[in-house]
C-alpha cells in the first residue's frame, strides 16, 4: 500500500518553499549550510532558518509568493547555525547529523500510482492526495476543485478494479483550508524507504538528504530490495553496502543526482523520490 500526494498539497507547498530557499543558498555560496522549516497556511508563512547564508528577505518573499500562488503575509527568522555544529564542516566535509537510513528499489506499487498522480497532477494541478493497494486492486483518490464525476472518468482509464474518488464529495482545498509543513510526507516522497530524519530544507551536508538519496541512487541502479547505513556526526567515512566510502563522496554523488537528475532542491520538494 502506498501513498502519494501531489505538488500542490499544502505539505508540498512547504517542502517547495523550503527546496527553492536551499536552491537559493547554493546559488548565493558555495557549499552553503541550511536547515529550515516552514508551516504555511491560513494567510501565513513562518519560516525559520539556521544558515551560513546571507538571504534578503525580499527573496524569501518572492519565493513563499510565488509557490503558494497567493499573497501570504512572512514570518521570517533567519539565525547562524550553531558554532559547535559549523565547526564540524570547517575542513573537510564530514556526516552533519546521526541517522539509520534504508533505500529500496521503487516498487510497481509505487511506480504505478506515482505515473498516475503526476498525469493527474499535469492536467489538474489542485491540491490532491491517493492512495492504491496492489493487492485488492484499490485506488482511492482524493482531489480538490475537480467534480468527483470527472476525476472518475479520468481514473476509470487506468485499468484498476476498484476505485474510490472523493468519499465526501467535492471538497476545496489548498493552503486556505489546511496548513503544510516540512517532512510531513516523506512516506510519498520515500515509500518503503522511509526512516528517519527528513529530506527537504536543508543543504547536502545534511545525512538526512545525502545518504538517503544516494542510497535511493544505488538501490535503484542496482535493483536492490533493500539498502541501509547507519552513521554518526563527524564521521568522514560511511559503511553502505559493506564498503567503506568517504562522506565527501557521498555528497558529492548526491548533489549531481539532485542537480543533474531531478533539477535541484525545489524539484526534489515536488515529487520526492518516486
Amino acid at each position: 500500500m502506498f501513498e502519494k500526494v501531489n505538488p500542490n498539497h499544502p505539505d508540498k507547498l512547504a517542502d517547495r518553499i523550503g527546496g527553492a530557499i536551499v536552491d537559493l543558498g547554493y546559488r548565493l555560496q558555495d557549499n552553503p549550510k541550511i536547515a529550515g522549516e516552514c508551516l504555511i497556511g491560513h494567510g501565513v508563512c513562518h519560516i525559520i532558518i539556521e544558515t551560513s547564508v546571507k538571504y534578503d528577505e525580499k527573496d524569501i518573499k518572492e519565493i513563499v509568493d510565488r509557490i503558494s500562488d497567493s499573497k501570504v503575509e512572512l514570518d521570517l527568522k533567519i539565525v547562524p547555525q550553531d558554532v559547535h555544529l559549523a565547526t564540524n564542516q570547517n575542513k573537510e566535509i564530514r556526516c552533519g547529523d546521526n541517522g539509520i537510513f534504508k533505500a529500496c528499489k521503487v516498487s510497481e506499487e509505487e511506480k504505478k500510482l506515482s505515473e498516475i498522480v503526476r498525469k493527474l497532477y499535469s492536467e489538474n494541478p489542485t491540491d490532491g492526495k491517493y492512495i492504491y493497494d496492489e493487492s485488492t486492486e484499490t485506488l482511492i483518490a482524493c482531489q480538490s476543485n475537480i467534480e468527483t464525476d470527472k476525476l472518475k472518468m479520468e481514473l476509470s482509464k487506468t485499468g484498476i478494479k476498484n476505485i474510490i474518488v472523493n468519499p465526501l464529495g467535492d471538497w476545496t482545498g489548498g493552503i486556505n483550508v489546511d496548513t503544510g509543513a516540512t517532512n510531513r510526507k516523506l512516506g510519498s516522497d520515500m515509500g518503503r524507504a522511509v526512516t528517519g530524519g527528513g529530506l527537504h530544507f536543508k543543504d547536502i551536508s545534511k545525512s538526512d538528504v545525502s545518504v538517503n538519496v544516494y542510497l535511493h541512487k544505488i538501490a535503484n541502479e542496482e535493483q536492490m530490495s533493500e539498502v541501509t547505513c547507519k552513521c554518526a556526526i563527524g564521521d568522514e567515512n560511511l559503511i553502505i553496502n559493506g564498503k567503506e566510502m568517504s562522506y565527501k563522496k557521498v555528497t558529492d554523488e548526491a548533489l549531481k543526482y539532485i542537480v543533474e537528475k531531478i533539477g535541484g532542491f525545489e524539484k526534489l520538494a515536488e515529487w520526492g523520490l518516486i
